[in-house]
């Protein structure tokens, strides 16, 4: 559906139309500092919300000064125990995440509803596939996360309380698209996509951008949380990626493109894009620069590009919106290049 529900969590309006950009601590929640220190390093990576386990009193007691220390909205991840929602809630969060599959019934559920509208805070219903209602078992894995999900939506209604954002993740990526093609035809709350238990950083990012990414290409989708065993500011720096792949991304970027090398090549491209993008990694405007191997047909290619250079076996060309400016030694290629980037960012 393209007109979502808002909803506020903290600062953040998930369904705004903006796509926000999550992350979770992997620290122990009780160890307070780890966990202070690795939000603030999220936080400068970019994200725009952070969650973090609760799995018993201490860590929701451990949040309250957690908080008092962090700039973004702080999520709590619940299981089995609706008094540690609570907890939370009191702790100061400003969104609960439940699995409605083991939260303890529909009775908590609606309790937890109405302890969290009174301060309003949001409440995300994260269904999978692993606690599933037995009524559920002989419906197709994704209709059943669907159907779930919008079951427990229906309790949560009927009490008046409709600050919800929905989660069906999978960590199989078709299952995971499916699911959530369903349920944004089927209601207008905001979504969290993400692909589930994903994996290690290469298998994880190629799955999530697969999986994230189709569906923000198809409008569908509202703020992501791609899952990785890994640093969690990695996290962040991929689903920057993938919103920037997507055209989601709300934030002006320079962005680098570079071809893939054949024997035309004359510039060692991987190395010279990596300096470009390092140099450019700070520039506040939305400039595309393309490093090239060849000048047979590296200017041509890179078309849509703002400025950029295409090699040659001595010298190497320097173009601007797709225009030739010069010529260049090879080995000076960076800071003319940088100087170039420089006059253009100062003039757009």
């Amino acid at each position: 559906m393209s007109n979502k529900r808002i909803v506020k969590v903290g600062n953040v309006e998930i369904g705004s139309g903006k796509v926000s950009i999550q992350s979770m601590t992997n620290t122990k929640t009780t160890d307070i500092d780890a966990t202070i220190n690795q939000i603030l390093q999220l936080e400068k990576a970019g994200c725009e919300l952070v969650r973090s386990s609760v799995p018993g009193e201490e860590s929701a007691i451990a949040l309250k000064e957690i908080i008092k220390n962090i700039h973004i909205p702080m999520i709590a991840d619940i299981h089995f125990s609706h008094k540690l929602a609570l907890m939370s809630a009191d702790a100061g969060v400003n969104k609960i995440r439940i699995n409605p599959g083991n939260i303890g019934g529909v009775d908590k559920a609606k309790y937890l509803a109405d302890y969290l509208k009174e301060r309003n805070i949001a409440l995300r219903i994260g269904v999978n596939g692993g606690s599933l209602d037995s009524k559920y078992k002989s419906m197709p894995l994704a209709k059943a996360m669907c159907e779930s999900a919008l079951e427990y939506v229906s309790v949560l209604e009927k009490c008046n309380f409709y600050d919800i954002v929905i989660s069906a993740k999978s960590s199989n990526v078709k299952t995971m698209i499916e699911t959530y093609r369903l349920l944004d035809k089927a209601c207008d709350y905001p979504l969290h996509l993400g692909v589930t238990e994903a994996g290690i950083y290469h298998t994880g990012l190629v799955k999530s951008a697969v999986g994230i990414g189709s569906l923000l290409c198809d409008g569908i989708g509202d703020t992501i949380r791609v899952s990785l065993s890994d640093d969690p500011v990695k996290e962040v720096e991929a689903a920057k990626d993938i919103l920037k792949a997507c055209d989601k991304y709300n934030k002006p970027y320079c962005e680098i493109i570079s071809c893939p090398t054949c024997a035309r090549t004359n510039i060692k491209v991987k190395e010279l894009a990596e300096q470009v993008e390092e140099m450019c990694k700070d520039i506040p405007k939305a400039i595309k620069v393309a490093v090239m191997g060849c000048v047979v047909n590296g200017i041509g290619e890179s078309q849509g590009a703002n400025l950029g250079v295409a090699g040659g076996k001595d010298k190497s060309a320097i173009f601007v919106d797709g225009e030739y400016v010069c010529n260049v030694n090879n080995e000076e290629i960076l800071p003319v290049l940088k100087k170039y980037i420089l006059e253009y960012q100062s003039k757009n």
